[in-house]
């Protein structure tokens, strides 16, 4: 361990740092408070009567839809689409629970847009609208990607000129097969390193590894460095590493290499349906789910063990992208709620037979007032829910958002 690395957070003082970090970043502003709190969201689901809300078909659903959760994600032969990417809290449930969920999301960003009232109604009518003719399954077309918002347009055009390298300096800074340890990565353990090493040494990783197209069934891999990785907000204080592999086509020779994502997969806090029939291992469990609702991303995906937890893995490939969606107009906004409640709306419909699917647009569109064309349960939920999460955001902000914390990144020189 070099004396720069001793700076750094120890596994053991992990917890406390991530927590700190983890308040940091959802007090940034209310849309990333939406974001990062998923319990705050099902509590007040909880709260309801079962009749306040749609009771839609038992099919896989994301549990967390907002806004960061659907962007670029690459196949195994490279064809690049915008589906849901982070499968964290999927679960078989209501689907009615991602229409709100993404509703929400999208209305706490109309708010740090500074959008009105106005645009928020509108931006929800074409939501259910949108997902509604979108539930028959068929995957968004190439001529509806040209008609979509900008932002997803800029999104996926940046996503599919993306390289390793691209990819390499994002996320770790360098293409030298070495993770440099800094703000975002962090020195593991003895014990983690030797459990790394087991588990890449399997044929199920083996296989995982050489899944994309230009790589040989055959070759073999090699672990060059592994790191704990800080990412994400709500999975903050979860296990999380990044593994750097090479791929060696012949022996001795390494002529590719990948990043591999490592997370630990923990008890979903969005609530399942009444029998629904899921794996009893949670990293098991978010694979069914991205499968069914994200098949790009559940194609390359695995789980396992690690130090007795359950984790899944993937590989990061360089077009699979975070959204960040800066401020938008009016008629953005709206075109992006339209846009990514299709791309639900198809992940959900292709679970449903076409019987299941009619009744399920019939049940979304009850109660529709004279005054707005989208159904009183959704913009009643996210009104009130903006209302609680405003309050909630603001309390959060006073215990938390004038606490330094207690460790500050340092600077590393090479």
């Amino acid at each position: 361990m070099t004396r720069e690395s001793r700076k750094l957070p120890r596994p053991a003082e992990r917890v406390s740092v991530l927590s700190a970090l983890r308040n940091a970043k959802m007090a940034r502003s209310a849309h990333a408070y939406v974001r990062g709190n998923t319990l705050k969201f099902y509590e007040w689901l909880a709260s309801l009567k079962r009749s306040q809300l749609p009771q839609g078909p038992s099919i896989w659903i994301c549990g967390d839809c907002h806004i960061g959760n659907l962007g670029p994600i690459a196949n195994a032969a490279g064809e690049v689409e915008i589906q849901i990417r982070d499968l964290d809290q999927t679960v078989v449930g209501n689907p009615a629970h991602d229409l709100i969920r993404l509703g929400l999301s999208l209305a706490a960003g109309a708010r740090g847009s500074d959008l009105s009232g106005v645009t928020t109604a509108k931006m929800l009518e074409h939501l259910i609208a949108s997902y509604a003719r979108a539930l028959d399954g068929r995957p968004t077309s190439r001529s509806s990607k040209k008609k979509g918002p900008e932002a997803i347009r800029d999104l996926l055009q940046l996503a599919e000129s993306r390289s390793w390298k691209q990819l390499a300096k994002e996320r770790i800074r360098d293409t030298k097969p070495t993770i440099p340890l800094g703000k975002r990565f962090w020195p593991i353990s003895r014990q983690e390193r030797r459990e790394i090493a087991n588990m890449f040494e399997g044929e199920e990783m083996r296989r995982l590894a050489a899944l994309l197209r230009s790589r040989d069934d055959d070759a073999s891999i090699e672990l060059l460095d592994a790191a704990y990785w800080m990412k994400g907000c709500s999975s903050l204080g979860r296990l999380r590493f990044a593994i750097l592999l090479g791929i060696e086509d012949k022996p001795g020779k390494t002529t590719d290499y990948c990043l591999m994502d490592v997370k630990e997969a923990v008890k979903a806090t969005a609530p399942c349906g009444r029998k629904a029939k899921m794996p009893r291992d949670n990293g098991q469990r978010v694979i069914e789910g991205a499968r069914q609702l994200s098949p790009y991303i559940g194609e390359r995906m695995r789980a396992a063990r690690f130090l007795n937890r359950s984790v899944f893995i993937r590989e990061l490939r360089p077009q699979d992208m975070k959204p960040d969606i800066e401020r938008l107009s009016p008629e953005e906004a709206v075109k992006l709620a339209a846009y990514l409640a299709a791309v639900v709306g198809s992940a959900h419909g292709r679970q449903m037979d076409a019987a299941t699917r009619e009744a399920w647009r019939k049940e979304c569109g009850r109660n529709r007032s004279k005054t707005l064309d989208a159904p009183s349960w959704l913009w009643c939920s996210v009104v009130d829910l903006l209302i609680k999460h405003e309050g909630s955001y603001l309390e959060h902000c006073r215990k938390h958002a004038l606490d330094e914390p207690s460790w500050e990144h340092p600077k590393i020189t090479k």
